[in-house]
């Protein structure tokens, strides 16, 4: 069935992917609800629970420099291990969290948390898989990300619907236990540090930041992650309060988008296969264009017609995702040096704290400016993302490379004797 929807056979990995599973699951019940579990459980009004996560977002991204480090020193399953930990202990401080600053502390130490396991995360995933296989990996465990995400939302969705003050402490106590469990499966997956030659000269953070050619991909990451940050920041006050759409519109597309993850990431990484990277990534973003066009044409239509355009252009603004996401990452990790890896995604993984402190604020602020604004200055940035992108092979031999999986090999040649 995996193979069928163009995923890797799992096979002595299926640990670690039950953890991934699990760690997803207790992320998207607590997301869903995290502003309105503070406003719950505390006496704090709504701009001071945003100021409170803001600041919390601040004070973790000087983080990734560390946690890079880190894992080139200790190996990327010990980080995850301790990263597990961290989130546990975080959430469960949450039940205690009654102040802005102590909200802002332990969603501080929870981020300190989370940097550690998904900084980590590319590391094994690239000492898991083989090269010409890595879109396909990256590719199947975004989808079981999402997964995870979607079983999170709809238990957060129960607890939203009985909105006593025990169901909120529920949902971060199942919360903890996911954390836990991910941490216990995560024992059994080996240890994938690289050795390092003790006669080799001493490198860190100056030769990654010297790299120009990684340097231009980060870059060239941002484009792509100012459009990922349109689902969760945009496009709810769009739909809702914009062009005044019915709210199940905005769980409508959440639940296509998750979906189309689920059982199309697979086959679109198939469908790529022979392809160069670079050319990829530019598609992705023309992709998101095409998607925000739509959503604007949405905002001039009646109702019902509206929320059709919508729901098209959520499902084409899913695939930019399926085309950029798999290609991007695969492309992160075979042009960083085995060593150095950690500090490298590292940096790469900064890009993402970067668009969740920007994001929230820009968007809101381009939205309050006009109904197109946002769309306008969103499809500029991915034109000028996607020309850039091109020139990238140039100086990054890994981004001219083509999309190759096992899987496609497989099929043209028959099954290995």
């Amino acid at each position: 069935m995996l193979t069928r929807l163009g995923f890797p056979s799992v096979g002595e990995h299926r640990r670690f992917v039950t953890a991934i599973v699990a760690d997803t699951v207790g992320s998207g019940l607590f997301m869903p609800i995290t502003l309105l579990y503070f406003l719950a459980m505390t006496d704090l009004s709504l701009v001071q629970v945003g100021s409170a996560l803001s600041l919390s977002a601040i004070l973790t991204m000087p983080g990734a420099f560390v946690i890079g480090s880190l894992v080139d020193r200790f190996g990327p399953r010990r980080m995850m291990l301790i990263g597990n930990l961290v989130q546990a202990v975080g959430m469960l401080a949450y039940l205690w969290a009654d102040s802005l600053l102590a909200v802002a502390l332990w969603t501080t130490l929870l981020n300190i948390g989370r940097q550690a396991f998904w900084g980590s995360f590319g590391n094994v995933v690239t000492a898991i898989s083989a090269p010409g296989e890595r879109e396909l990996w990256f590719g199947f465990l975004q989808a079981v990300r999402n997964l995870g995400y979607s079983v999170g939302g709809v238990l957060a969705g129960i607890a939203l619907q009985i909105g006593t003050d025990l169901a909120y402490q529920t949902v971060v106590v199942v919360n903890v236990v996911t954390f836990v469990v991910a941490f216990f499966l995560l024992l059994d997956v080996p240890d994938h540090r690289v050795a390092r030659d003790d006669d080799a000269p001493l490198e860190g953070w100056g030769v990654v930041l010297r790299d120009r050619a990684y340097l231009r991909l980060v870059v060239g990451q941002l484009g792509f992650v100012a459009g990922m940050m349109v689902l969760n920041f945009a496009l709810p006050v769009y739909v809702a309060e914009t062009i005044d759409l019915p709210g199940w519109v905005v769980g409508a597309i959440f639940t296509l988008n998750t979906a189309l993850v689920g059982l199309g990431q697979g086959l679109v990484v198939r469908r790529m296969t022979g392809q160069v990277r670079a050319r990829m990534m530019g598609l992705a973003q023309v992709v998101f264009v095409a998607s925000y066009a739509l959503f604007v044409v949405a905002g001039w239509l009646p109702v019902w017609l509206a929320v059709v355009v919508m729901l098209v252009g959520a499902a084409v603004y899913t695939f930019g995702e399926l085309t950029g996401g798999p290609v991007l990452s695969a492309t992160a990790a075979e042009a960083a040096p085995d060593h150095l890896r950690g500090r490298y995604l590292g940096l790469f993984q900064l890009s993402w704290a970067l668009g969740g402190a920007v994001a929230p604020v820009s968007f809101t602020w381009l939205l309050a400016q006009g109904p197109t604004t946002l769309w306008w200055v969103l499809t500029l940035i991915a034109v000028v993302s996607a020309a850039y992108l091109q020139r990238l092979p140039r100086v990054l031999p890994a981004a001219g490379m083509r999309v190759t999986t096992r899987v496609a090999e497989q099929d043209a040649t028959g099954p290995t004797p």
